[in-house]
């Protein structure tokens, strides 16, 4: 079958993310420790509650945890937590956004592979400011035709993609770590998608119900692995 476009995630799947967001929590969950029962209050679904509850104000990216882990503190606390405390908060947020940029092992490599055959997109969701200093921090914004950073990856943005770039949603392929934002809408329009998971991923990315045994699908354990699983949808 043939392939024109091949899409490419960003945040866990070109480099690493999610570990920072990880470590922004656990720091979350020790200042709130000192005020409630972690277990008794339920901090870490509380937290997510609110994360979600707010995404479509204020969107995806360390500017929106922050707000929300806020939220999270006076509610959690009963308003009884501390304006120090507060103003670490503030800090997790900022250390996040200042994270280094490390690329997964191999990626560039694979990248550079499919841009010989490929017509190659980056289309990435999250802060339009973080994630452009992602992209420019990996240096392998040259390798992609063009970089599309979204408020939100569903149907209708990876429509406008495919639009622009005037090709058909079965010859389009995705590749990615998050089967809610990566796969499910590009499957949903008839696309296909390589699958590559990340040993951490947000709760609210994750979706245990999809099946995986579609042959539309080819899930990959590594970065170097990314081409052949090209070929065999190619081939499919």
């Amino acid at each position: 079958m043939t392939i024109e476009l091949i899409g490419f995630d960003g945040d866990d799947t070109l480099w690493k993310s999610q570990d920072f967001y990880d470590a922004a929590q656990a720091e979350f969950e020790r200042i709130i420790g000192r005020y409630v029962d972690l277990a008794d209050a339920r901090v870490h679904e509380r937290l997510l509650a609110i994360e979600a509850s707010n995404i479509h104000v204020f969107g995806y990216g360390a500017k929106g945890m922050t707000l929300s882990m806020i939220e999270a503190a006076f509610d959690i606390t009963g308003g009884l937590i501390s304006s120090g405390d507060l103003h670490r908060l503030v800090g997790i947020g900022k250390e996040v956004l200042a994270h280094p940029v490390e690329l997964l092992p191999g990626i560039r490599e694979a990248v550079e592979t499919l841009t010989a055959d490929y017509r190659i997109v980056l289309i990435t969701k999250g802060d339009l400011i973080h994630q452009q200093a992602k992209v420019e921090r990996s240096r392998l914004g040259d390798l992609f035709q063009r970089i599309e950073i979204v408020s939100e990856k569903d149907p209708p943005a990876y429509s406008r993609v495919l639009a622009e770039f005037g090709i058909a949603a079965a010859s389009f392929v995705m590749v990615g770590n998050s089967l809610v934002s990566d796969i499910a809408p590009v499957l949903e329009l008839g696309g296909r998608g390589v699958y590559m998971p990340y040993h951490s991923t947000w709760l609210l990315e994750t979706n245990p119900q999809f099946a995986l045994e579609d042959p539309r699908i080819v899930q990959v354990g590594e970065a170097s692995q990314i081409p052949p699983a090209i070929a065999q949808l190619r081939a499919g």
